[in-house]
């Protein structure tokens, strides 16, 4: 789902105070009652929001959103946030790359680089360079997971830990307030965790749905990311984070 800017004000201000009436969402907005209910029924069916008694909320945390759905879900940010990581990546940079639709969309940006060394853990990402030209594509081993061909498990991470990188790229499904940064899997977090480890730079790329997102594991803190690509200005508080982590964040154009 690809939302207007109405519904990423609704989606936002639901964020801010975890839960809200329709009411009150509908003077903040300044809309109709009736408009904020097909919203969120919309948004209620691509799993961006719940609708509880008496109120609008943020979704469980512990499942993700079907792939299929997260494929398509704000793409063009992603695609946004994909253009500017390729612009920073140098000719005949090594590379470890997780899972993700971001880091897929960034695989694709990557396709006219020379002389790159990849490592994925993401089937996807594998084909994806693989079609590129002078391009070197190395794939962990694992166990595939069907709903996305992410490649997971502790051989996954016995291979990784095999490499030093110049960038990891890593997706996440959430960033809290904090600094936080969650996804749903332990195994995928695991192997994204030796990722970071076995990076010289850590950059995290991640579209404004995941500031504030509710996910079940922990996967590290912002702090030990050096750069963070997104399509919009981070939450105020996040924003303060990422100033004292001295993070450097990337506004994709």
């Amino acid at each position: 789902m690809t939302l207007n800017p109405r519904q990423r004000r609704l989606l936002d201000a639901v964020r801010q105070r975890v839960t809200m009436s329709v009411e009150e969402l509908s003077q903040q907005l300044d809309v109709t009652p009736q408009t904020v209910r097909r919203d969120v029924k919309l948004m209620e069916q691509a799993r961006l929001l719940a609708r509880y008694h008496g109120g609008v909320g943020l979704p469980s945390s512990v499942e993700n959103i079907d792939y299929s759905q997260r494929q398509i879900l704000n793409i063009d940010a992603k695609r946004r946030i994909a253009a500017a990581v390729a612009e920073r990546v140098p000719p005949g940079t090594s590379m470890l790359i997780n899972i993700g639709t971001t880091t897929e969309e960034v695989a694709r940006a990557l396709a006219r680089h020379q002389g790159l060394h990849v490592v994925t853990n993401n089937l996807n990402v594998a084909a994806i360079m693989s079609e590129h030209q002078d391009c070197e594509v190395i794939l962990a081993g694992g166990v595939v997971r069907g709903r996305d061909r992410g490649i997971v498990g502790e051989a996954t991470i016995d291979f990784i830990r095999q490499f030093k990188v110049d960038i990891g790229i890593i997706g996440i499904s959430s960033i809290e307030p904090d600094g936080t940064l969650r996804d749903f899997d332990s195994r995928e977090v695991k192997v994204a965790q030796a990722i970071i480890e076995q990076s010289r730079e850590v950059w995290l790329v991640a579209d404004s749905d995941k500031f504030g997102r509710q996910a079940l594991v922990r996967l590290a803190h912002i702090s030990q990311i050096d750069m963070l690509f997104t399509e919009t200005q981070p939450p105020a508080n996040l924003a303060r984070v990422l100033r004292d982590a001295q993070v450097k964040v990337v506004i994709a154009p």
